[in-house]
């Protein structure tokens, strides 16, 4: 995938009336600090175009990038992120639903989790809840470069049987430092665009 032009085209707040996009839209999940911000970077080939940050809690809004005119790379808000409070989280939970209902160009959700731990129950919970709203997402096992290549099948196995999840759900093993998976994913948002 060759990346032309990249542009941060809407941000939506709690309040913001969605865009109605005509190109395929591409989302992105997963807890604060999992390395959202810095995979999207990484697929955009942009160094600091989302923003990355040592805090977590970062995104509070849902970004939607425009990649060459033809898609978007939609950021969803962390969530797990303990200094928010349950409003603003219950907030931000309402906010990430109604996208995932009302978004007519919704291609694929990619579930980011840290390939170096067990899935969270929140993990789960929004596994669960992606599923529950007819998606089957693809995860995006991050912070690959952590650790040793012999424990990948260890810990790409571990998720996946925490999850629950099927056999053939698609995990893609990723490294934000040496682009390891990169090509994956671009082959999959260009299958399903």
């Amino acid at each position: 995938m060759v990346i032309k032009s990249v542009e941060l085209e809407t941000v939506c707040g709690i309040t913001s009336r969605l865009p109605e996009n005509t190109c395929a839209e591409f989302a992105f999940a997963g807890k604060s600090n999992v390395g959202k911000s810095s995979l999207i970077n990484a697929l955009m080939q942009r160094k600091s175009l989302a923003k990355t940050s040592s805090q977590p809690g970062k995104t509070q809004t849902i970004n939607f990038y425009n990649i060459n005119h033809e898609l978007y790379f939609v950021d969803l808000p962390g969530y797990g992120y303990a200094k928010a409070g349950k409003e603003t989280t219950a907030k931000w939970g309402k906010m990430v639903e109604r996208y995932l209902h009302q978004s007519k160009q919704l291609k694929a959700v990619f579930l980011l989790i840290d390939i170096r731990h067990e899935p969270s129950a929140n993990d789960k919970m929004m596994y669960e809840w992606i599923v529950a709203q007819g998606f089957d997402p693809v995860i995006i096992a991050t912070k690959l470069d952590k650790i040793n290549r012999s424990q990948i099948q260890k810990q790409v196995k571990l998720i996946r049987q925490t999850l629950g999840d099927k056999k053939e759900s698609i995990i893609i093993p990723f490294s934000a430092l040496s682009k390891q998976g990169r090509d994956e994913i671009y082959e999959l948002i260009e299958e399903r665009k």
